[in-house]
């Protein structure tokens, strides 16, 4: 945190000083960490544990952290899909849809129409059966 003191007015300033100075106070009124620790490991002894018991393997000033598993490296993909005007233009089908695929789909165009011929069948679509639970009447 940087304070500009040149900006300060001579009330924000002495303020400033009042909030200093009991800063000062509260950190030089505080007892080192290492004899809070050895207290604490002292009180734990009395009562017939250990520090350890009592926390875990963490020291007593460190909070565990979450860990995530890692990801998996998403693999590479062919391209179904090709703009015919700008030939960078591609997507896999899978993921959002590419803006300019979506602006052309949204003026009339299928998605089918950009497909990348012999290369590509159409991505699964919500309307889709795959995947979706039917009855079957037995006879």
């Amino acid at each position: 945190m940087k304070i500009d003191i040149e900006k300060l007015s001579l009330s924000e300033l002495n303020a400033l000083l009042v909030a200093a100075e009991q800063r000062r106070q509260l950190i030089s009124s505080r007892r080192p960490i290492a004899l809070v620790r050895r207290k604490a490991i002292a009180v734990a002894a009395q009562y017939g544990y250990t520090i350890e018991e009592l926390y875990g393997d963490q020291p007593v000033a460190e909070k565990p952290g979450k860990k995530r598993a890692p990801r998996r490296k998403a693999s590479k993909v062919a391209a179904k899909y090709r703009d015919p005007e700008n030939k960078r233009n591609t997507w896999s089908g899978r993921g959002r849809m590419p803006l300019w695929l979506a602006q052309k789909t949204k003026h009339g165009r299928s998605v089918t129409d950009f497909l990348i011929p012999g290369l590509a069948k159409p991505t699964a679509r919500k309307s889709s059966s795959i995947g979706r639970r039917t009855l079957i009447k037995q006879g």
